[in-house]
């Protein structure tokens, strides 16, 4: 595997520097991806409750403006 890189530019000379990520930046990198993956996780479980809850709606004959008619 090869170690994630980092570019820093300087905006006033132009100059590029790019670096293998040093132990500190692969401890933040690989927190930040488990959260980007428990978020799309959680996104995911949302999207699966929401469709399950619209196929027990239309089993019962219902739609989701019916329920907001009654107030629910």
């Amino acid at each position: 595997m090869t170690t994630p890189q980092v570019k820093i530019v300087n905006a006033e000379t132009g100059e590029e520097i790019l670096r293998d990520m040093n132990e500190a930046e692969l401890v933040q990198l690989k927190k930040e991806i488990k959260e980007r993956e428990a978020i799309e996780e959680a996104e995911a479980k949302a999207e699966a409750n929401k469709s399950a809850a619209a196929a027990k709606l239309a089993a019962l004959g219902l739609t989701a403006d019916d329920l907001k008619a009654l107030g629910l």
